[in-house]
């Protein structure tokens, strides 16, 4: 319901655009604000149809794929509209000649912001296809025990394995992360989207995630939407470790390092498109990791961040779901605001480190990303005391 309101709103953006345009003729205003309004009406029509679950996924993925798109022009074009009503109404305050203040409104100018947008929106979607890179950083973890100082855990999350990302995708993420030589691997969510049926073949690749500690998956919203019980008895068909509000007791060094996997946020809030799933159960894991030396939540959403600190229980908590907000701009006044303020990066809350990743992916109905490229991370963990942020 939310994407058909939003599409609904592309239409009045594209009469926006061009509606205080001059020096446009009758037939090149009819031509502009026709092709907006018909992209427009394109992203309406794209996701009405698969709302309506007319397409096997297959088909369906691609469809998202190209609403995403449709999507991502009209957002930077709302920034454009922002930008340029601003500079309208400070240039008309500021100077009493209309010539200068109309500038704004003229037609080379709207004409090539135009183009840019479509340019903008078309790298963004290639962006947010192509595979990511590995960006390794140090983390400091409050109370690291001196065994654990230097653990590398790379974080695989949010990669959306589809069938628009194909299996050679998967296969150059998994080679990157075997060549960082992780101690341990988490996935913390949103694996794929479509059914198992749909998606499981360009997921094989997975099987070969290998590390001296373990590979550990906790499950995201988007595996709720998509049979989340065939998918969570396929991934430990392929030997991953499953954590279900379950934990894991590692033995590094001398050290236990206890690692838990909880369940979404989505359970809380069932909606027609939940396909299973299990709400988050942080006493479970929480008796489940007593008496180790360090505890790692891998929790998908970071919202669940505020209520891991507050229980003193956890040293880290890995996350993902924001995709780091996507673009700039978007990724502050709308991501952030919706995740309790954490996008992406490292935040200390109370005395745990939050750790949230931009993304190995992200869902095809909104792919694009504009100077917040994806990222498989590799965490190297370090004793100290993390800075406020």
């Amino acid at each position: 319901m939310m994407t058909l309101l939003v599409s609904l709103i592309l239409p009045l953006l594209g009469l926006w655009l061009w509606w205080p345009v001059h020096s446009l003729s009758r037939r090149q205003r009819r031509w502009h604000t026709g092709i907006t309004l018909a992209l427009a009406l394109m992203g309406l029509g794209l996701a009405t149809l698969w709302r309506m679950n007319v397409f096997e996924y297959a088909v369906e993925a691609w469809v998202q794929l190209v609403f995403g798109w449709v999507l991502a022009m009209f957002i930077i074009l709302l920034a454009f509209l922002i930008l340029r009503t601003v500079g309208w109404l400070l240039t008309r305050v500021a100077s009493r000649s209309s010539a200068v203040s109309m500038l704004w409104h003229g037609k080379r100018l709207n004409q090539r912001a135009s183009v840019v947008i479509v340019l903008l929106a078309t790298l963004g979607i290639w962006n947010g296809l192509k595979p990511p890179q590995v960006r390794e950083r140090e983390l400091v973890v409050p109370h690291l025990p001196a065994e654990l100082d230097g653990v590398r855990v790379a974080v695989l999350a949010d990669m959306h394995i589809s069938p628009v990302k194909r299996t050679w995708r998967t296969q150059r993420m998994v080679e990157a992360v075997m060549a960082a030589k992780p101690d341990i691997i988490v996935l913390p969510g949103d694996m794929v989207d479509g059914e198992v049926a749909d998606t499981a073949a360009f997921v094989t690749p997975l099987v070969a995630l290998k590390a001296p500690y373990g590979v550990w998956v906790a499950p995201g919203n988007h595996e709720y939407y998509h049979g989340y019980k065939q998918w969570m008895a396929h991934f430990r068909g392929m030997g991953l470790g499953v954590l279900e509000n379950q934990t894991a007791r590692l033995s590094i060094n001398g050290s236990t390092l206890a690692v838990s996997g909880v369940g979404d946020l989505a359970a809380l809030k069932p909606s027609s498109f939940m396909r299973g799933g299990l709400a988050p159960d942080l006493p479970a894991v929480i008796a489940a990791g007593k008496g180790s030396d360090a505890h790692i939540l891998l929790a998908h959403q970071p919202k669940q961040a505020r209520d891991a600190a507050a229980t003193g229980a956890f040293n880290l908590q890995i996350s993902g779901h924001t995709h780091g907000g996507h673009m700039w701009g978007f990724d502050r006044w709308v991501v952030a605001p919706a995740n309790h303020g954490y996008v992406r990066g490292e935040y200390t809350v109370k005395d745990m480190t939050l750790f949230v990743s931009s993304g190995a992916g992200q869902w095809d109905g909104f792919t694009a990303r504009l100077g917040v490229p994806s990222s498989i991370d590799v965490l190297v963990l370090k004793q100290g005391t993390a800075q406020t942020h």
